[in-house]
């Protein structure tokens, strides 16, 4: 595959490559790892006259400020993968990363990149949605702040505006009594995921018992998406029975009830099943509605489970 001619210019700054993407309008597209435009190019689903690639843009490393982990734009994966600070303030991202790609996706790909790019089986997006994270994007008026649960549209389209830039993620910094997972279902190792799931579940001040859950979706529709707040409800000051791993069928917390190796008989599973009986992802040649639902109720029963594990210290 050759991709179509078209012209490059590397832009040295952020007000640079606003500059020539609104001079550009649709026949411009921003390079920052690549990893989804290049296919792209090479199979000539997309043909843009104008490349501005901003990798020169900006050389700044994660950092911490007023409670948010800052995540520049042009943070490669393998980055958000190692580095101390995203490991210590956002394990579920570190984690979360090591499910995208392959290595050499992951030396080249970008967090601001990926959002930007809104694929609905993202890991980086369900998690973005997961955490509250919200991103700074500038236009020719400026930067302006806008939460990731507004910036995925559909397939492939954000809110951004033709000519903003994702300059940063700000995420804010994991609390104590918080607890993580993230689970997925691919078909092989680096592929797009079939469904994943993103939880975050934090614990009363002086009860292990849930005062919140957030739980992101990825792979069931046409954008990431988070389960409303309506369907957690019931999660609220509840203890989940067999919270201790991954798995989620040991003992460890002090709920009541068993827990089948499905998931069900819990508060976990019966926040499950009402997520995943409001969805209704589409069959493709990668599986079926029916099957994306089933793999919602198991993964988001066992995240949950293992989000609230982490919380009471039970599950590193």
């Amino acid at each position: 595959m050759v991709a179509p001619a078209f012209e490059y210019v590397a832009a040295g700054g952020y007000d640079e490559a606003v500059r020539l993407l609104a001079d550009g309008g649709d026949e411009a597209k921003i390079l920052a790892g690549g990893q989804s435009l290049m296919p792209m190019l090479n199979l000539r689903l997309a043909h843009p006259e104008l490349l501005i690639d901003i990798n020169a843009a900006d050389d700044r490393q994660p950092s911490v400020a007023d409670g948010m982990l800052v995540l520049p734009a042009l943070t490669r994966h393998r980055v958000l993968l190692e580095h101390d600070l995203v490991r210590r303030h956002c394990p579920l991202l570190a984690a979360a990363v090591r499910h995208v790609g392959n290595v050499r996706v992951r030396n080249r790909g970008t967090v601001g990149g990926s959002l930007a790019h809104a694929d609905p089986t993202s890991e980086i997006g369900s998690c973005a949605l997961a955490t509250g994270a919200r991103v700074i994007a500038r236009g020719p008026g400026g930067d302006r702040t806008l939460p990731a649960s507004e910036l995925f549209v559909s397939y492939w389209t954000t809110a951004l505006a033709e000519s903003e830039i994702i300059t940063d993620v700000l995420i804010p910094v994991g609390r104590p009594r918080q607890g993580w997972s993230f689970q997925e279902m691919v078909r092989r190792t680096s592929d797009f995921a079939i469904v994943a799931v993103a939880a975050l579940v934090e614990l009363d001040e002086e009860a292990d018992t849930i005062a919140a859950a957030r739980v992101a979706l990825a792979g069931v529709a046409d954008r990431v998406m988070l389960a409303g707040p309506d369907l957690l409800t019931g999660l609220t000051g509840a203890t989940l029975a067999g919270s201790t791993g991954a798995g989620g069928t040991g003992a460890g917390s002090t709920g009541a009830g068993s827990t089948a190796a499905d998931g069900s008989g819990d508060d976990a599973a019966a926040a499950a099943a009402r997520i995943a009986g409001g969805l209704d992802p589409v069959d493709d040649v990668h599986a079926s509605g029916e099957y994306r639902r089933r793999l919602v109720r198991v993964l988001t029963a066992r995240a949950l489970r293992e989000a609230y594990a982490r919380a009471t210290g039970a599950v590193a």
